[in-house]
């Protein structure tokens, strides 16, 4: 396949914003669900999610024109292998998020090396979450996204095999309910805010939540995982998780970092567009090798590896 040409790659970029509408749209109306059995008119479509038929055509039209759904026929619709996607679940949260809240901040990103989430909605992320429960549900469940290349990158370490796991910013628990199957001589603590969505009854004997503040405190443990939770934060805040951390620790305990590593050069890097989005909402950032290790560093912690995708450290 040819490459863009210069004005084609600058369309491309500049019409992104209406494809990640055009997608969360159809991701809250369910579309790829409704086609689960075949290809369907727009007109069926249209009524089963309650959408006007002619903007239903023209948005589904336009996501077809990028391989996302196809149009068989005149106003016949069909799923792709893209927009089967949109059908397990948290694929469909992160097109709700990107096309909605995430959107409205990334919008008013400037050069100014702030937030601009706190400035659309007059409250941070955090405490916004907290007041829109389904906003929060739809964000645990987008975090799932990535699930099984994490824990094959946990179960793939050296354990002792009787550690005590504390998942700091551990979500609904689904990082450690896989780990702990695979692990079956480690226990777990998942450790959040309390309006964390989750279901502990699936937890099991082996593994409990505790509710708190990781800028405050957390619970002992062997071992603390940390999964894309430090890229929400700018270094100073990081840094300040990290000394909780080591104030809690004991000697020894190990870190582990679940984070991209920004590599260098121009080839195509989603983690630097992901780095943008975390300014925006947080006034956090993606970090390289270099920026890792500065971190690590100033918060005391000894390195034993940085990989991109996984980051190893100690307490002393």
């Amino acid at each position: 396949m040819s490459e863009p040409s210069p004005e084609g790659r600058i369309w491309d970029l500049m019409r992104g914003a209406l494809a990640t509408r055009a997608l969360a749209v159809a991701a809250d109306l369910r579309v790829a669900d409704v086609l689960a059995d075949g290809p369907r008119p727009v007109e069926e479509l249209a009524r089963e999610v309650g959408a006007d038929v002619g903007t239903l055509h023209r948005l589904l039209r336009a996501l077809a024109s990028d391989g996302v759904f196809a149009e068989d026929g005149p106003a016949v619709f069909r799923n792709t292998a893209a927009s089967e996607v949109l059908r397990r679940s948290g694929w469909d949260d992160f097109a709700h998020l990107f096309g909605g809240a995430w959107m409205r901040a990334i919008q008013e990103l400037g050069a100014t090396g702030e937030a601009t989430f706190p400035r659309v909605f007059d409250t941070d992320f955090w405490s916004w979450l907290a007041d829109h429960p389904e906003e929060r549900a739809a964000f645990d469940r987008a975090m799932e996204q990535g699930k099984e290349r994490r824990i094959e990158r946990l179960a793939g370490l050296e354990w002792r095999g009787d550690e005590t796991v504390v998942d700091v910013g551990g979500g609904n628990g689904a990082n450690l309910v896989a780990l702990l199957k695979r692990q079956p001589g480690l226990t777990g603590i998942v450790f959040d805010l309390p309006e964390t969505v989750r279901d502990e009854s699936a937890f099991g004997e082996r593994l409990s939540f505790v509710e708190g503040d990781f800028f405050q405190s957390v619970p002992p443990g062997d071992v603390y995982v940390l999964s894309t939770i430090l890229h929400d934060w700018d270094d100073e805040r990081s840094a300040a998780i990290l000394q909780t951390i080591r104030a809690s620790a004991p000697s020894g305990a190990r870190v582990i970092l679940l984070e991209s590593v920004i590599q260098p050069g121009n080839d195509p890097n989603g983690s630097k567009w992901l780095d943008l989005l975390m300014l925006a909402l947080f006034g956090g950032r993606e970090r390289d090798e270099e920026q890792w290790r500065e971190l690590l560093e100033s918060a005391g912690c000894t390195i034993e590896s940085i990989q991109d995708g996984l980051i190893e450290a100690r307490c002393p």
